[in-house]
């Protein structure tokens, strides 16, 4: 791979549909050009954009759920409805930003008439005490918090709950959730969530069980195109 091909394209035309095989323009099997197609439980092909990494060789596969067709993201929080009910919960608790694309729905499809979702706006009644610190792969400034409102707390009490993201990367989110979530007495009894963004979030997440619709690696330049590190797969689901 020269300079001056990347392999990567500025687009929001992808997560726009569900193909029964891999679209021509894309490459089935390394090395992955432009796309990266991931296989559904339904068998279905989504293809996700590589978006190259700041240190310019390496690339992730991305998901942007609030640029995605409403097919797409359907059927995303149908296979992670399924992987919830494992998680027998008695509500759902969304992550922003964009896992609150996929918590109401998930909600919906287990019968319950609402979620509870985790933000990073301050609005002047919240109380500083319900919020944590956290950072994100796409989102790394200092100085973000997540944060609870405090009139939902009743909701949450004592409940068995499970996490919905759009996706898991670093982490990050995910423990400032649990560890928010562990301030009121709240039994975290898994995540869920579309995508698991290589397997780097483990050692960090160890004790907090995740199921994922699909999986991806981090890939790594070459002249060819990009090359997904097998070491760096997570396991599915």
């Amino acid at each position: 791979m020269t300079a001056g091909e990347a392999y990567t394209e500025t687009t929001t035309g992808y997560w726009q549909e569900l193909t029964p095989d891999v679209p021509a323009r894309f490459s089935a099997a390394a090395p992955y050009r432009f796309g990266y197609p991931v296989t559904l439980p339904c068998g279905r092909i989504l293809v996700l954009p590589l978006r190259r990494l700041p240190d310019g060789d390496h690339a992730v596969a991305s998901l942007i759920a609030n640029q995605a067709s409403h097919l797409v993201v359907a059927t995303l929080a149908d296979h992670m409805a399924t992987q919830a009910r494992a998680f027998d919960a008695e509500i759902i608790v969304g992550l922003p930003t964009l896992g609150l694309a996929f918590a109401s729905l998930v909600a919906e499809r287990f019968g319950q008439p609402r979620y509870v979702p985790l933000g990073y706006s301050r609005k002047f009644w919240y109380d500083d005490a319900l919020s944590e610190p956290v950072t994100s792969i796409t989102s790394p400034e200092a100085g973000k918090r997540l944060r609870l409102d405090p009139n939902l707390l009743p909701l949450l009490e004592g409940r068995r709950v499970v996490l919905v993201d759009d996706a898991i990367s670093t982490g990050t989110t995910a423990i400032a959730a649990v560890r928010l979530l562990q301030k009121i007495g709240v039994d975290i009894a898994g995540m869920v969530v579309a995508m698991k963004q290589t397997n780097r979030w483990q050692a960090l997440v160890a004790a907090l069980p995740v199921r994922a619709v699909y999986g991806c690696p981090l890939f790594q330049r070459s002249e060819a195109g990009w090359m997904p590190l097998v070491e760096t797969q997570p396991a599915i689901p």
